[in-house]
Protein backbone atom coordinates (compact mmCIF):
# COMPACT_ATOMS: atom_id res chain seq x y z
CA UNK A 1 0.00 0.00 0.00
CA UNK A 2 0.97 3.71 -0.51
CA UNK A 3 3.05 5.29 2.60
CA UNK A 4 1.93 8.08 4.24
CA UNK A 5 2.32 10.60 6.95
CA UNK A 6 -0.83 10.57 9.42
CA UNK A 7 0.29 14.05 11.72
CA UNK A 8 -3.01 14.36 13.68
CA UNK A 9 -4.66 16.50 10.22
CA UNK A 10 -8.10 15.85 11.78
CA UNK A 11 -7.29 17.68 14.91
CA UNK A 12 -5.23 20.67 12.81
CA UNK A 13 -8.75 21.17 10.53
CA UNK A 14 -10.22 21.32 14.02
CA UNK A 15 -7.48 23.78 15.81
CA UNK A 16 -7.45 25.88 12.22
CA UNK A 17 -11.56 26.37 12.51
CA UNK A 18 -12.88 29.85 14.45
CA UNK A 19 -12.54 30.01 17.82
CA UNK A 20 -16.22 30.47 18.29
CA UNK A 21 -16.94 27.01 17.06
CA UNK A 22 -20.84 26.81 17.89
CA UNK A 23 -21.95 23.80 20.69
CA UNK A 24 -25.16 24.61 20.61
CA UNK A 25 -27.29 22.63 22.38
CA UNK A 26 -24.46 19.59 22.96
CA UNK A 27 -22.61 19.42 26.51
CA UNK A 28 -19.79 16.55 25.47
CA UNK A 29 -18.81 14.22 23.12
CA UNK A 30 -16.27 12.18 23.34
CA UNK A 31 -15.71 9.89 19.70
CA UNK A 32 -13.50 6.63 19.33
CA UNK A 33 -12.15 5.26 15.97
CA UNK A 34 -10.51 2.34 13.89
CA UNK A 35 -10.03 2.28 10.28
CA UNK A 36 -13.72 1.34 9.84
CA UNK A 37 -16.08 2.72 12.19
CA UNK A 38 -16.39 5.95 14.70
CA UNK A 39 -18.66 5.31 18.07
CA UNK A 40 -19.49 8.56 19.80
CA UNK A 41 -20.73 9.44 23.30
CA UNK A 42 -22.56 12.94 23.61
CA UNK A 43 -25.16 14.08 26.14
CA UNK A 44 -27.41 17.71 25.76
CA UNK A 45 -28.14 20.19 27.67
CA UNK A 46 -32.01 18.57 27.75
CA UNK A 47 -33.77 15.36 27.31
CA UNK A 48 -34.11 15.35 23.33
CA UNK A 49 -38.36 14.22 22.84
CA UNK A 50 -37.36 12.66 19.25
CA UNK A 51 -33.78 10.82 18.26
CA UNK A 52 -31.59 12.87 16.76
CA UNK A 53 -29.07 11.63 13.82
CA UNK A 54 -25.74 11.78 12.99
CA UNK A 55 -24.59 12.75 9.38
CA UNK A 56 -21.47 11.25 8.22
CA UNK A 57 -20.37 12.81 5.08
CA UNK A 58 -24.43 12.86 4.58
CA UNK A 59 -25.23 9.61 5.74
CA UNK A 60 -27.18 9.47 8.48
CA UNK A 61 -26.65 7.23 11.31
CA UNK A 62 -29.65 7.38 13.97
CA UNK A 63 -29.05 8.11 17.56
CA UNK A 64 -29.78 5.59 20.22
CA UNK A 65 -30.48 6.63 23.99
CA UNK A 66 -28.41 5.63 26.64
CA UNK A 67 -30.20 6.77 29.52
CA UNK A 68 -33.93 6.88 30.69
CA UNK A 69 -34.62 10.92 29.82
CA UNK A 70 -33.29 10.96 26.69
CA UNK A 71 -30.33 13.65 27.38
CA UNK A 72 -27.63 10.70 26.72
CA UNK A 73 -27.33 9.47 23.20
CA UNK A 74 -24.56 7.20 21.53
CA UNK A 75 -23.52 7.06 17.70
CA UNK A 76 -22.43 3.91 15.61
CA UNK A 77 -21.40 4.62 11.99
CA UNK A 78 -20.10 1.60 10.51
CA UNK A 79 -18.54 0.53 6.78
CA UNK A 80 -16.21 3.51 7.00
CA UNK A 81 -13.49 4.03 4.76
CA UNK A 82 -9.73 3.96 6.15
CA UNK A 83 -7.45 7.44 6.82
CA UNK A 84 -10.70 9.46 5.29
CA UNK A 85 -11.57 12.82 7.01
CA UNK A 86 -15.53 12.75 7.59
CA UNK A 87 -17.36 15.71 8.39
CA UNK A 88 -20.13 15.25 10.64
CA UNK A 89 -23.14 17.01 11.67
CA UNK A 90 -25.67 16.28 14.87
CA UNK A 91 -29.15 17.33 14.06
CA UNK A 92 -32.66 16.58 16.15
CA UNK A 93 -35.53 14.63 15.19
CA UNK A 94 -36.42 17.49 13.25
CA UNK A 95 -33.60 17.87 11.03
CA UNK A 96 -32.49 21.21 13.16
CA UNK A 97 -28.82 21.38 13.63
CA UNK A 98 -27.96 20.49 17.56
CA UNK A 99 -24.58 22.14 16.90
CA UNK A 100 -21.60 23.22 14.30
CA UNK A 101 -20.18 20.41 12.21
CA UNK A 102 -16.78 19.04 12.83
CA UNK A 103 -14.05 16.74 11.19
CA UNK A 104 -13.21 12.96 12.71
CA UNK A 105 -10.48 10.72 10.77
CA UNK A 106 -10.70 7.54 10.68
CA UNK A 107 -7.62 5.20 11.18
CA UNK A 108 -5.53 4.22 8.69
CA UNK A 109 -6.33 0.40 7.42
CA UNK A 110 -4.26 -2.37 9.44
CA UNK A 111 -2.02 -2.91 6.29
CA UNK A 112 -1.25 0.36 6.01
CA UNK A 113 2.24 1.66 6.43
CA UNK A 114 2.70 4.72 7.98
CA UNK A 115 5.83 7.27 8.60
CA UNK A 116 3.99 8.52 11.95
CA UNK A 117 1.54 8.02 15.06
CA UNK A 118 1.53 10.16 17.36
CA UNK A 119 -0.23 9.60 20.72
CA UNK A 120 -1.86 11.77 23.83
CA UNK A 121 -1.88 9.73 27.01
CA UNK A 122 -2.38 9.92 30.53
CA UNK A 123 -3.97 9.09 34.12
CA UNK A 124 -6.35 10.02 36.93
CA UNK A 125 -8.04 12.72 35.19
CA UNK A 126 -11.20 12.48 37.44
CA UNK A 127 -12.86 14.59 40.53
CA UNK A 128 -15.10 16.84 41.12
CA UNK A 129 -14.34 20.58 41.81
CA UNK A 130 -16.70 20.86 45.25
CA UNK A 131 -14.95 18.29 46.67
CA UNK A 132 -12.69 20.12 49.53
CA UNK A 133 -10.02 18.92 51.77
CA UNK A 134 -12.08 18.58 55.23
CA UNK A 135 -9.91 20.33 57.38
CA UNK A 136 -8.43 23.14 55.01
CA UNK A 137 -11.31 23.43 52.91
CA UNK A 138 -8.44 23.92 50.51
CA UNK A 139 -9.46 21.99 46.53
CA UNK A 140 -8.51 18.09 46.94
CA UNK A 141 -8.28 18.51 43.11
CA UNK A 142 -6.53 20.24 40.24
CA UNK A 143 -10.01 22.43 38.97
CA UNK A 144 -11.97 21.20 35.90
CA UNK A 145 -10.46 24.68 34.32
CA UNK A 146 -6.65 24.04 34.60
CA UNK A 147 -7.53 19.92 33.91
CA UNK A 148 -9.21 21.71 30.60
CA UNK A 149 -5.66 23.36 29.68
CA UNK A 150 -3.37 20.80 30.69
CA UNK A 151 -5.64 18.55 28.22
CA UNK A 152 -5.47 21.40 25.98
CA UNK A 153 -1.76 21.56 25.80
CA UNK A 154 -2.14 17.97 25.11
CA UNK A 155 -4.27 18.57 22.12
CA UNK A 156 -2.14 21.63 20.85
CA UNK A 157 0.21 18.95 19.84
CA UNK A 158 -2.13 17.50 17.24
CA UNK A 159 -2.00 13.74 18.75
CA UNK A 160 -3.88 11.37 16.22
CA UNK A 161 -5.57 9.47 19.11
CA UNK A 162 -5.76 9.87 22.75
CA UNK A 163 -5.86 7.16 25.51
CA UNK A 164 -7.13 7.86 29.07
CA UNK A 165 -6.02 5.27 31.64
CA UNK A 166 -8.01 4.85 34.18
CA UNK A 167 -10.00 6.55 37.39
CA UNK A 168 -11.91 8.72 35.50
CA UNK A 169 -14.14 9.10 38.23
CA UNK A 170 -13.66 9.39 41.89
CA UNK A 171 -16.77 8.63 43.85
CA UNK A 172 -15.45 5.53 46.17
CA UNK A 173 -18.50 4.07 48.49
CA UNK A 174 -17.47 1.44 50.62
CA UNK A 175 -13.98 1.44 51.10
CA UNK A 176 -12.84 5.36 51.10
CA UNK A 177 -9.78 6.53 52.78
CA UNK A 178 -10.21 8.18 56.11
CA UNK A 179 -8.38 11.11 54.70
CA UNK A 180 -11.10 11.83 52.37
CA UNK A 181 -14.50 10.64 53.26
CA UNK A 182 -17.30 10.77 50.77
CA UNK A 183 -20.24 8.18 51.09
CA UNK A 184 -22.14 8.92 54.01
CA UNK A 185 -21.28 12.35 54.05
CA UNK A 186 -23.34 15.53 54.00
CA UNK A 187 -21.37 16.74 50.75
CA UNK A 188 -22.59 13.53 48.89
CA UNK A 189 -26.36 14.54 50.35
CA UNK A 190 -25.93 17.77 49.00
CA UNK A 191 -24.21 16.46 45.87
CA UNK A 192 -26.53 13.24 44.75
CA UNK A 193 -29.23 13.82 46.98
CA UNK A 194 -28.19 10.38 49.05
CA UNK A 195 -26.06 7.73 48.81
CA UNK A 196 -27.06 4.97 46.01
CA UNK A 197 -29.36 2.09 47.08
CA UNK A 198 -27.57 -0.93 46.34
CA UNK A 199 -30.47 -2.87 46.25
CA UNK A 200 -32.05 -1.40 43.08
CA UNK A 201 -30.14 -1.54 39.63
CA UNK A 202 -28.82 1.35 38.38
CA UNK A 203 -29.89 2.68 34.65
CA UNK A 204 -33.77 3.08 35.47
CA UNK A 205 -33.91 4.10 38.94
CA UNK A 206 -33.64 6.73 41.28
CA UNK A 207 -29.72 5.46 41.05
CA UNK A 208 -29.58 6.72 37.73
CA UNK A 209 -29.71 10.61 38.53
CA UNK A 210 -27.51 10.03 41.51
CA UNK A 211 -24.88 8.91 39.20
CA UNK A 212 -25.26 11.46 36.48
CA UNK A 213 -24.91 14.13 39.55
CA UNK A 214 -21.60 12.62 41.07
CA UNK A 215 -19.86 11.87 36.93
CA UNK A 216 -21.11 14.94 35.20
CA UNK A 217 -18.77 17.05 37.00
CA UNK A 218 -16.28 15.11 36.19
CA UNK A 219 -16.80 14.17 32.48
CA UNK A 220 -18.92 16.10 31.04
CA UNK A 221 -17.49 19.54 32.63
CA UNK A 222 -13.95 17.99 32.22
CA UNK A 223 -13.77 17.07 27.99
CA UNK A 224 -17.06 19.03 27.08
CA UNK A 225 -16.96 19.20 23.47
CA UNK A 226 -12.74 19.76 23.19
CA UNK A 227 -11.78 16.06 21.94
CA UNK A 228 -14.91 15.61 19.22
CA UNK A 229 -12.18 15.43 16.77
CA UNK A 230 -9.93 13.09 18.97
CA UNK A 231 -10.52 9.65 19.17
CA UNK A 232 -10.54 8.46 21.90
CA UNK A 233 -9.61 5.13 24.04
CA UNK A 234 -10.23 5.02 27.38
CA UNK A 235 -9.33 2.44 30.08
CA UNK A 236 -11.18 1.72 33.28
CA UNK A 237 -9.24 1.25 36.98
CA UNK A 238 -10.19 0.71 40.49
CA UNK A 239 -12.04 3.73 41.05
CA UNK A 240 -14.32 3.86 37.82
CA UNK A 241 -15.64 0.95 39.82
CA UNK A 242 -16.37 3.49 42.79
CA UNK A 243 -14.28 1.75 45.19
CA UNK A 244 -10.16 2.32 45.99
CA UNK A 245 -8.32 -0.69 45.09
CA UNK A 246 -8.34 -2.30 49.63
CA UNK A 247 -7.96 -5.46 51.64
CA UNK A 248 -8.41 -4.79 55.34
CA UNK A 249 -10.03 -7.29 57.08
CA UNK A 250 -13.38 -5.65 57.07
CA UNK A 251 -13.25 -6.71 53.27
CA UNK A 252 -11.54 -6.50 50.17
CA UNK A 253 -12.74 -4.15 47.38
CA UNK A 254 -11.66 -5.75 44.28
CA UNK A 255 -12.85 -7.64 41.68
CA UNK A 256 -16.20 -5.27 41.71
CA UNK A 257 -19.32 -6.99 43.41
CA UNK A 258 -22.15 -6.86 41.31
CA UNK A 259 -23.54 -3.22 42.55
CA UNK A 260 -19.71 -1.68 41.45
CA UNK A 261 -19.97 -3.55 37.88
CA UNK A 262 -23.55 -1.84 37.11
CA UNK A 263 -22.23 1.49 37.74
CA UNK A 264 -19.01 0.71 36.02
CA UNK A 265 -21.01 -0.73 33.22
CA UNK A 266 -23.26 2.54 33.69
CA UNK A 267 -20.72 5.36 33.32
CA UNK A 268 -19.01 4.01 30.13
CA UNK A 269 -22.14 2.99 28.58
CA UNK A 270 -23.64 6.83 29.07
CA UNK A 271 -20.01 8.91 29.21
CA UNK A 272 -17.37 7.58 27.04
CA UNK A 273 -16.83 4.83 24.08
CA UNK A 274 -16.04 1.40 24.82
CA UNK A 275 -13.16 -0.54 22.61
CA UNK A 276 -14.14 -1.09 18.78
CA UNK A 277 -13.35 -4.37 16.99
CA UNK A 278 -10.40 -5.75 16.15
CA UNK A 279 -9.43 -8.57 14.05
CA UNK A 280 -6.30 -9.58 15.90
CA UNK A 281 -8.22 -9.87 19.30
CA UNK A 282 -10.99 -12.26 20.12
CA UNK A 283 -14.91 -11.71 20.15
CA UNK A 284 -15.52 -13.65 23.27
CA UNK A 285 -13.12 -12.07 26.06
CA UNK A 286 -14.33 -11.38 28.80
CA UNK A 287 -16.29 -8.03 28.83
CA UNK A 288 -16.57 -8.44 24.78
CA UNK A 289 -20.03 -9.31 22.59
CA UNK A 290 -22.32 -8.45 25.66
CA UNK A 291 -25.98 -8.51 24.44
CA UNK A 292 -27.00 -5.61 25.56
CA UNK A 293 -24.08 -3.37 23.76
CA UNK A 294 -23.62 -3.06 20.29
CA UNK A 295 -22.32 -5.49 17.76
CA UNK A 296 -18.36 -6.48 18.39
CA UNK A 297 -17.96 -3.84 21.47
CA UNK A 298 -15.54 -4.74 24.59
CA UNK A 299 -15.91 -3.34 27.76
CA UNK A 300 -11.96 -3.90 29.50
CA UNK A 301 -9.75 -4.77 26.74
CA UNK A 302 -9.28 -2.84 23.87
CA UNK A 303 -6.63 -2.27 20.87
CA UNK A 304 -5.46 0.83 18.93
CA UNK A 305 -4.25 -0.23 15.79
CA UNK A 306 -2.82 2.50 13.88
CA UNK A 307 -1.89 0.93 10.32
CA UNK A 308 1.11 -0.76 10.61
CA UNK A 309 2.73 2.05 13.00
CA UNK A 310 1.55 0.42 16.03
CA UNK A 311 -0.59 -2.04 18.03
CA UNK A 312 -1.59 -0.55 21.74
CA UNK A 313 -2.79 -3.65 23.91
CA UNK A 314 -4.76 -1.85 26.11
CA UNK A 315 -5.93 -3.48 29.50
CA UNK A 316 -8.38 -3.17 32.50
CA UNK A 317 -6.54 -4.54 35.55
CA UNK A 318 -9.48 -4.30 37.85
CA UNK A 319 -12.53 -5.85 36.52
CA UNK A 320 -11.45 -10.00 36.46
CA UNK A 321 -9.08 -9.34 39.10
CA UNK A 322 -9.18 -12.98 40.55
CA UNK A 323 -8.10 -13.97 44.49
CA UNK A 324 -7.04 -17.22 43.67
CA UNK A 325 -3.55 -17.28 45.40
CA UNK A 326 -0.51 -18.85 42.97
CA UNK A 327 -3.54 -19.09 40.45
CA UNK A 328 -4.87 -15.71 40.54
CA UNK A 329 -4.27 -12.41 37.77
CA UNK A 330 -5.06 -9.36 36.61
CA UNK A 331 -6.53 -10.62 33.86
CA UNK A 332 -8.00 -13.77 33.04
CA UNK A 333 -6.01 -16.65 31.31
CA UNK A 334 -7.38 -16.21 27.41
CA UNK A 335 -6.74 -12.17 28.52
CA UNK A 336 -2.81 -12.96 28.84
CA UNK A 337 -2.81 -15.36 26.36
CA UNK A 338 -3.96 -12.67 23.80
CA UNK A 339 -1.47 -10.20 24.86
CA UNK A 340 1.42 -12.62 24.44
CA UNK A 341 -0.15 -13.92 21.03
CA UNK A 342 0.35 -10.15 20.02
CA UNK A 343 3.31 -9.53 21.39
CA UNK A 344 4.60 -12.78 19.19
CA UNK A 345 2.57 -11.96 16.09
CA UNK A 346 1.62 -8.97 15.40
CA UNK A 347 2.74 -7.23 12.08
CA UNK A 348 2.94 -3.48 13.72
CA UNK A 349 6.79 -1.86 13.83
CA UNK A 350 5.61 -1.54 17.34
CA UNK A 351 3.18 -3.67 20.11
CA UNK A 352 3.17 -1.67 23.25
CA UNK A 353 1.45 -2.59 26.49
CA UNK A 354 -1.01 -0.38 28.07
CA UNK A 355 -2.11 -1.76 31.70
CA UNK A 356 -4.30 0.36 34.06
CA UNK A 357 -1.74 -1.03 36.86
CA UNK A 358 2.03 0.20 37.10
CA UNK A 359 4.62 -1.90 35.94
CA UNK A 360 8.56 -1.53 37.98
CA UNK A 361 7.62 0.83 40.62
CA UNK A 362 5.49 0.56 44.02
CA UNK A 363 3.77 3.01 46.86
CA UNK A 364 2.94 -0.50 48.64
CA UNK A 365 -1.27 -0.76 47.54
CA UNK A 366 -2.57 -3.50 47.89
CA UNK A 367 -3.94 -4.23 44.30
CA UNK A 368 -0.33 -4.17 42.53
CA UNK A 369 1.52 -6.46 40.63
CA UNK A 370 4.32 -6.53 43.64
CA UNK A 371 3.93 -7.58 47.11
CA UNK A 372 5.70 -4.30 48.74
CA UNK A 373 5.07 -2.59 51.73
CA UNK A 374 6.45 0.53 53.25
CA UNK A 375 8.51 -0.14 56.48
CA UNK A 376 8.86 2.20 59.22
CA UNK A 377 12.11 2.87 57.62
CA UNK A 378 10.46 4.69 54.52
CA UNK A 379 11.48 2.20 52.51
CA UNK A 380 9.26 -0.59 50.52
CA UNK A 381 10.23 -4.07 51.12
CA UNK A 382 9.11 -7.43 51.94
CA UNK A 383 9.84 -7.88 55.05
CA UNK A 384 6.27 -8.26 56.20
CA UNK A 385 3.65 -10.06 54.58
CA UNK A 386 1.08 -7.51 52.68
CA UNK A 387 -2.33 -8.32 53.12
CA UNK A 388 -4.33 -10.84 51.03
CA UNK A 389 -2.11 -9.66 47.93
CA UNK A 390 -1.70 -13.01 45.66
CA UNK A 391 1.18 -14.35 44.13
CA UNK A 392 0.14 -15.23 40.88
CA UNK A 393 -0.33 -11.66 40.13
CA UNK A 394 3.19 -11.58 40.28
CA UNK A 395 3.26 -14.63 38.47
CA UNK A 396 1.59 -13.17 35.59
CA UNK A 397 3.76 -9.89 35.45
CA UNK A 398 6.39 -11.92 35.27
CA UNK A 399 5.42 -14.08 32.17
CA UNK A 400 4.00 -10.70 30.88
CA UNK A 401 7.87 -9.14 31.36
CA UNK A 402 9.26 -12.56 29.56
CA UNK A 403 6.84 -11.92 26.66
CA UNK A 404 7.61 -8.23 26.20
CA UNK A 405 11.33 -8.57 26.41
CA UNK A 406 11.20 -11.56 23.79
CA UNK A 407 9.92 -9.68 20.87
CA UNK A 408 11.78 -8.17 18.04
CA UNK A 409 10.66 -4.90 19.13
CA UNK A 410 11.41 -2.72 21.62
CA UNK A 411 9.66 -4.05 24.81
CA UNK A 412 7.71 -1.20 26.36
CA UNK A 413 4.76 -0.19 29.17
CA UNK A 414 2.70 2.82 29.31
CA UNK A 415 0.65 2.35 32.62
CA UNK A 416 -1.51 4.36 34.98
CA UNK A 417 -2.90 4.87 38.20
CA UNK A 418 0.46 6.25 40.38
CA UNK A 419 0.27 9.56 39.96
CA UNK A 420 4.14 10.37 38.65
CA UNK A 421 5.98 10.68 35.31
CA UNK A 422 9.03 8.74 34.68
CA UNK A 423 10.90 6.21 32.31
CA UNK A 424 12.75 3.12 33.72
CA UNK A 425 14.36 0.02 31.71
CA UNK A 426 13.93 -2.83 33.66
CA UNK A 427 16.96 -4.82 33.39
CA UNK A 428 16.63 -7.88 35.63
CA UNK A 429 13.22 -8.93 37.61
CA UNK A 430 14.01 -11.94 40.06
CA UNK A 431 15.61 -14.28 38.58
CA UNK A 432 14.81 -12.75 34.87
CA UNK A 433 17.80 -11.56 33.07
CA UNK A 434 16.14 -9.12 30.74
CA UNK A 435 19.68 -7.14 29.88
CA UNK A 436 19.40 -8.06 26.17
CA UNK A 437 15.96 -6.74 25.03
CA UNK A 438 15.43 -4.56 28.68
CA UNK A 439 11.71 -4.08 28.76
CA UNK A 440 10.55 -0.05 29.39
CA UNK A 441 8.32 1.36 31.68
CA UNK A 442 6.82 4.48 31.68
CA UNK A 443 4.12 6.62 33.69
CA UNK A 444 2.16 9.29 31.57
CA UNK A 445 1.24 11.49 34.10
CA UNK A 446 -1.74 11.95 35.80
CA UNK A 447 -4.05 15.14 35.02
CA UNK A 448 -6.02 15.92 38.60
CA UNK A 449 -4.19 14.99 41.36
CA UNK A 450 -3.99 17.45 44.53
CA UNK A 451 -2.04 17.55 47.51
CA UNK A 452 -3.99 14.91 49.22
CA UNK A 453 -3.78 12.31 46.23
CA UNK A 454 0.32 11.99 45.49
CA UNK A 455 1.55 8.77 46.76
CA UNK A 456 4.22 10.61 49.30
CA UNK A 457 0.98 11.96 50.68
CA UNK A 458 -1.70 8.77 50.54
CA UNK A 459 0.62 5.82 50.99
CA UNK A 460 3.78 7.88 52.73
CA UNK A 461 6.04 7.54 50.22
CA UNK A 462 6.54 8.34 46.82
CA UNK A 463 6.71 5.54 43.71
CA UNK A 464 9.96 3.54 44.62
CA UNK A 465 10.94 0.79 42.64
CA UNK A 466 9.40 -2.73 43.54
CA UNK A 467 11.59 -5.56 44.76
CA UNK A 468 13.38 -7.51 42.73
CA UNK A 469 13.54 -4.93 39.75
CA UNK A 470 16.63 -3.98 38.63
CA UNK A 471 16.02 -0.66 36.74
CA UNK A 472 18.13 1.21 34.74
CA UNK A 473 16.21 5.34 35.85
CA UNK A 474 15.79 7.64 33.20
CA UNK A 475 13.42 9.75 34.79
CA UNK A 476 12.67 9.09 38.59
CA UNK A 477 9.10 9.55 39.34
CA UNK A 478 8.06 12.79 39.72
CA UNK A 479 4.85 13.50 41.43
CA UNK A 480 3.31 16.54 39.40
CA UNK A 481 0.32 16.55 36.92
CA UNK A 482 0.94 16.27 33.18
CA UNK A 483 0.57 13.85 30.16
CA UNK A 484 3.23 12.12 27.75
CA UNK A 485 2.92 13.15 23.77
CA UNK A 486 4.84 9.50 21.97
CA UNK A 487 5.60 9.47 18.38
CA UNK A 488 6.26 6.08 16.32
CA UNK A 489 8.21 5.81 13.79
CA UNK A 490 9.79 2.95 12.00
CA UNK A 491 12.51 1.96 14.07
CA UNK A 492 12.12 4.49 16.93
CA UNK A 493 9.69 5.81 19.44
CA UNK A 494 10.01 9.84 20.87
CA UNK A 495 8.46 10.83 24.37
CA UNK A 496 7.63 14.10 25.32
CA UNK A 497 6.55 14.42 28.31
CA UNK A 498 4.72 17.68 29.93
CA UNK A 499 4.21 18.41 34.04
CA UNK A 500 2.87 21.18 35.94
CA UNK A 501 2.04 20.82 39.60
CA UNK A 502 -0.88 22.55 42.38
CA UNK A 503 0.79 25.54 43.47
CA UNK A 504 3.04 26.46 40.46
CA UNK A 505 1.04 29.74 38.73
CA UNK A 506 -1.67 29.04 36.47
CA UNK A 507 -0.45 31.49 34.09
CA UNK A 508 2.21 28.23 32.89
CA UNK A 509 -0.45 26.21 31.86
CA UNK A 510 -1.11 28.68 29.12
CA UNK A 511 2.36 27.67 27.51
CA UNK A 512 3.35 24.06 28.57
CA UNK A 513 6.38 22.74 27.29
CA UNK A 514 8.27 19.16 27.81
CA UNK A 515 10.31 19.29 30.47
CA UNK A 516 11.98 15.39 29.70
CA UNK A 517 12.31 14.19 25.96
CA UNK A 518 13.92 10.87 25.17
CA UNK A 519 14.10 8.80 22.40
CA UNK A 520 14.02 4.52 22.13
CA UNK A 521 15.61 2.88 19.28
CA UNK A 522 15.01 -0.51 17.84
CA UNK A 523 18.35 -2.81 18.19
CA UNK A 524 16.54 -6.19 17.71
Amino acid sequence: MTRRVFTGSALAAATAAPAAWNAGSLRHVLPSASHDRVRIKTSFLRPLDRPPSLAVNGRKVPGLRSDTAGQFWNFDATGLRPATTYTLRLHDGRGKPLCDPWPLRTYPHPDETVDRFRLMIYTCAGGNDAQRIPDSGDPYWVSIANRRKILAAGLAAKPDAVIANGDHVYWDQRFTRAQFQTAGSAFVQSVMGGDFDRDIPVLGTPNEAKLKRAVDPQIVDLYGTMFRSAPMHFIQDDHDYFENDEAIPAGVSLPPDHFMMQLGRATQHLYFPEHLPDAGRPAGLPGASAADRATGLAECYGTLRFGRAAEILLYDCRRYLTLKGPNAGFVPGNVEDWLVRRMRESPCAHVVNVPSTPIAWTAGKWGEWYPDLLSDSGKVGIDKPKYFWQQGWKSQHDRLLDACSAMERIPLFISGDLHALAHGAIERNGTQDLRRNPVHSVLSGPVSTGPRGWPSAARGTPPQIATGIELATDLAPIENNGFTIVDFHAERIEFAMYRWKLGRPESELDQLTPFHTFTLSRTR
